[in-house]
């Protein structure tokens, strides 16, 4: 049994929208925020790592995770759902 051409491509689209562009979506929003990330901010990394910028170079980010206590990740590590999740549980001082 054969699948006419029009179900073909109306199954190409479903895949699309429902797959494809999402992914794309949410790539080009965590670029946005890796982008938009400077010194002071908290982050959390995909690693689960909760520290704050110190210092931040090319594609480089030197994180802060205790008073005198640094380490040098790449900006791809920063995970913006784990940030933004974290953000908000924090209770306002």
């Amino acid at each position: 049994m054969e699948l006419p051409p029009l179900m073909m491509v109306l199954m190409f689209g479903i895949l699309y929208f429902f797959m494809i562009r999402p992914q794309q979506k949410k790539a080009k929003d965590q670029k946005k925020f890796t982008e938009e990330i400077k010194k002071g901010d908290n982050v959390v990394t995909i690693g689960g790592i909760h520290g704050r910028i110190a210092e931040t170079e090319d594609d480089c980010l030197i994180l802060e995770v205790e008073r005198g206590a640094r380490i040098k990740i790449s900006k791809s590590a920063v995970s913006m759902e784990s940030t933004k999740a974290a953000a908000n549980k924090k209770p306002a001082a």
